[in-house]
């Protein structure tokens, strides 16, 4: 005879009975995301999750237009990449639910991408349940409860983010939530991981609310007047000022800003060596592109600005004048999840980018002292050094952009094309690698935030990211933005395309996808010809090394079959035959079909 433990919970009668449990946990969890303005929920549920399901399918019911919309992805990599591209495109942080302790890892790339990337995400994953005789609602029921206990789960992620912290009872979830929210949308931003059993997230309470006024993020500072004045003083009185910026644009203020004090100091110069985000624009002749820390202008400048910034510079590969002055202003000046880091700054300034910029460039128009020089023959001379420069760039930037005599083409002409058919406002998702600087090069954004780059080296966020992003367009607008992915065809099969094309046409997401097809991985070769450029290896094949994918699988294909045949795919190497379908391509994808354009590269 089977006897019921005396501690069991009579709740769980209660449910087995269809009895319904009005308000727990999980539902002020919730409750609390949609109150702190998250409006998605990006899940891959589990054994842990009969709660949050429970609370999901009521609020989905009860609360029409005041619950966070759920989106189901089959793979975590997607889950948060699509929470990572709508965070960062609408400044908004997302949600991301994920199954105990496989869930968190099979996130874990796309955690260190958007811990680089300094997206706002927050993730929630579930605990085995830690009682097992039915002590309470949520007790363990399953084999695997016992296999997915692990000692320490949040030690999976917890190094890529800002703030961890598990949810011991319910009575405090939306305080939970909320301070992981403040520390995610505090500079530096970044994702932040939550994790309860099911025993807590099934405990039932009271409902109750918090007053959102008193929890806002952390406002970062200004720069000190001393700080101004000096750094002013120094761009204002250099010969070649240079900045050195590689994720300042995450804040669509600052280009603008920028481009005020560019305008103000001629002869300044801005250097891109993150691809982060459009930090400058491409129409102005202080523009000196995206550079990955290795540029002349670099080893030239006289004065450089550091302006949040990763890695301004690689030092085996080209370092500062050694007489030149240098000051650092970052949002993360130190850097605090980087075991090694240092520049020889003069200052190093822990402010926000654009309000700094604006500081200095309203301390130089405001100083009569300066009026003298920056009317200056020399001045003058900077100027019209620059625009030529600028011209010569933008030259050097065409002639590569051009068919073979035998109709095939590479990177510049595909992407120049690209930017001629697509519409002027397109969001541009780049995940090209070593193709990544002569995107930037082609494409040549003007507008804040139509270039979005991964900012770290997670392989496959851009599927996932492009979703999102296009995602937070179709919310935000009824004129949804073009959003079109350059991917490359290792970081293709990285994204777990069978997933991305099955949410997109779920979801009806439509997104241009362009696979730059060169038949491999070349990083790992260029990695190698940096550290061996004459070993054996640097005379080998792709083929010899392991990196080369041929036969090429058919990448439109696999989309198409993971959209069920609801996409538009095509495969060209013929330069003629691209220029001709493009507007074909740009039709299907406007009118809300996903489309993808496996492009066969002169160079594979």
């Amino acid at each position: 005879m089977c006897i019921d433990p005396p501690n069991r919970d009579p709740s769980i009668n209660n449910r087995q009975a269809g009895l319904c449990v009005s308000y727990t946990a999980s539902y002020a969890f919730y409750e609390a995301l949609w109150e702190a303005g998250i409006t998605h929920c990006f899940v891959n549920l589990g054994s842990d999750h009969p709660s949050i399901i429970e609370a999901m399918v009521k609020g989905q019911s009860e609360k029409k237009g005041e619950f966070p919309e759920i989106i189901t992805c089959p793979n975590e990599m997607v889950a948060m990449s699509m929470a990572d591209g709508y965070a960062r495109v609408t400044g908004k942080p997302q949600c991301v639910i994920v199954h105990v302790d496989v869930g968190t890892q099979g996130l874990g790339a796309a955690m260190h991408n958007a811990s680089c990337g300094r997206a706002p995400v927050l993730v929630f994953a579930g605990l085995s349940p830690f009682t097992i005789e039915g002590e309470m609602r949520g007790s363990r029921t399953e084999f695997i409860h016992w296999i997915q206990d692990v000692p320490d789960q949040k030690q999976i992620v917890a190094q890529y983010c800002r703030y961890t912290g598990e949810i011991k009872s319910g009575k405090n979830v939306k305080q939970m939530v909320n301070r992981a929210l403040s520390f995610a949308m505090s500079d530096p931003k970044g994702p932040v991981y939550l994790y309860g059993a099911r025993e807590p997230m099934e405990e039932d309470i009271k409902p109750y609310k918090l007053d959102q006024r008193y929890w806002t993020p952390v406002v970062s500072g200004a720069l000190p007047i001393s700080a101004v004045k000096m750094i002013a003083e120094a761009l204002v009185n250099a010969k070649e000022p240079l900045i050195v910026t590689g994720y300042s644009g995450r804040d669509q203020s600052c280009p603008c800003e920028l481009v005020k004090l560019a305008d103000t100091i001629s002869g300044l110069r801005v250097l891109d060596t993150g691809g982060c985000d459009m930090c400058f624009p491409a129409d102005h002749p202080g523009w000196l592109s995206t550079r990955f820390s290795v540029d002349k202008s670099i080893t030239t400048a006289d004065v450089i600005l550091v302006l949040d910034c990763d890695v301004p510079w690689i030092n085996t590969q080209n370092i500062p004048n050694s007489d030149a002055k240098i000051y650092h202003i970052d949002v993360d000046p130190l850097k605090q999840q980087q075991p090694v880091f240092y520049i020889n700054a003069l200052a190093r300034y822990k402010a926000d980018a654009a309000a700094s910029i604006n500081q200095i460039t309203s301390y130089i128009k405001s100083e009569s002292s300066f009026t003298t020089t920056l009317s200056s023959s020399a001045y003058s001379e900077r100027r019209q050094a620059r625009d030529n420069s600028y011209k010569a760039l933008l030259t050097s930037i065409s002639d590569v952009a051009k068919p073979t005599d035998n109709d095939t083409y590479d990177t510049p002409f595909l992407v120049a094309q690209l930017r001629q058919h697509l519409p002027k406002d397109t969001i541009w998702v780049i995940e090209a690698v070593t193709q990544t600087l002569v995107c930037a090069d082609q494409l040549q954004c003007t507008l804040p935030g139509t270039w979005l780059n991964c900012g770290g080296g997670g392989l496959g966020w851009s599927g996932g990211a492009a979703l999102g992003i296009k995602l937070a367009s179709m919310k935000a607008s009824e004129r949804p933005r073009f959003v079109c992915q350059i991917v490359g065809d290792g970081s293709y099969l990285f994204s777990v395309p069978g997933s991305v094309y099955w949410i997109a046409r779920r979801y009806k997401i439509p997104v241009l996808t362009v696979v730059l097809n060169n038949k491999g991985w070349h990083a790992p070769r260029r990695s190698l010809l940096l550290v061996h450029p004459e070993g054996m290896a640097s005379k080998a094949s792709r083929k010899d090394m392991n990196l080369d994918f041929d036969p090429s699988p058919d990448y439109g294909g696999i989309a198409k079959a993971a959209a069920g045949g609801e996409l538009w795919a095509v495969r060209t190497g013929s330069a003629k035959e691209l220029t001709e379908m493009l507007p074909e391509v740009v039709k299907k994808v406007e009118s809300g079909m996903p489309a993808v354009l496996d492009a066969l590269l002169n160079s594979a």
